[in-house]
């Protein structure tokens, strides 16, 4: 079989780069004590795909009238999606800093008159959906032809302003509207099917005139190919059920609902820095505080 080289190499730089994301989302979350890093580490790979690959936008232009539009629902991740659009270039990196102090522009839950790149202020579940449907709306009415991606958690699915806007969406033939479900099966204290059952999710999509499309979360290849397919029907909304691990990339967060909400001490910050690390080989900061021996990663 023939391998695509540039495929590859693209590849590759989506895994740096996703990897770069956590480490830095780790570090802020650690200096603030305070995010969820569960869900940060779920969302990464896809937030990655989209920013670099996919979304049409401009960091110098935020607010072009043509942009596509991404819409964090599940607000609570918002270091995730900082991190990233710092190093896509929206702001400062050092800005990521400043996470949650008083009077930063980085809140715990996005606003979009305080970061560029921000579409919309989320943090109560359910709400994201229906802004991205309305958005989708205005698209077709201006005739900009900009695209709208919403991610919403799992568990967040079980409010049902989320079923009320996927049932409006097929209704007005949305087929720019693309849902991506970060399908990583815990929310907070529990899994999502001991607390209301979602399955069969893919169904229940279909069910309300959505296209759907169901794919690994971590695998750039199919996010990729995945996201090239969008809209996967001529007058439908799109679905992409992406199956995901909780606190992906550090070995004791994986699938661990503990991590939906806690920070790190200073052995766990370590710890999952040096498993970071060890995916690209580089060095660790030492915690503060705490003389701890972190080797360079191979």
């Amino acid at each position: 079989m023939k391998i695509d080289s540039n495929r590859q190499e693209k590849i590759a730089a989506l895994s740096r780069l996703a990897t770069k994301v956590r480490r830095r989302d780790m570090q802020m979350i650690y200096k603030a004590k305070l995010g969820h890093i569960g869900g940060d580490f779920s969302a990464t790979d896809i937030l990655v795909t989209l920013y670099s690959e996919v979304l049409k936008i401009d960091p110098k232009a935020p607010n072009a009238p043509d942009r596509d539009r991404f819409i964090l629902s599940k607000g609570h991740c918002a270091g995730a999606l900082y991190t990233t659009l710092a190093f896509a270039g929206f702001f400062p990196e050092a800005e990521l800093d400043t996470f949650v102090e008083p009077l930063s522009n980085l809140n715990g839950h996005p606003n979009r008159n305080k970061v560029a790149g921000v579409e919309t202020n989320t943090g109560p579940l359910g709400h994201g959906l229906p802004v991205a449907v309305g958005t989708s709306i205005a698209a077709n009415l201006t005739g900009l032809g900009y695209r709208v991606f919403v991610i919403t958690g799992d568990g967040e699915l079980q409010e049902g302003s989320n079923w009320e806007a996927a049932m409006a969406a097929a209704h007005f033939k949305l087929d720019n509207l693309t849902v991506i479900v970060d399908r990583n099966r815990l929310q907070q204290g529990d899994g999502t099917e001991q607390t209301n059952q979602l399955d069969p999710l893919d169904d229940k999509w279909r069910a309300f005139g959505w296209s759907v499309r169901e794919v690994d979360g971590h695998d750039y290849n199919n996010l990729l190919d995945t996201f090239a397919q969008v809209p996967f029907e001529p007058g439908k909304p799109s679905c992409i059920i992406a199956n995901t691990h909780k606190g992906q990339g550090v070995s004791f967060m994986k699938d661990n609902v503990a991590w939906h909400h806690k920070v790190p001490n200073d052995a766990e910050y370590a710890a999952a820095l040096k498993e970071l690390d060890a995916l690209d080989g580089v060095a660790a900061p030492k915690p503060a505080n705490e003389e701890v021996e972190v080797k360079v990663g191979v």
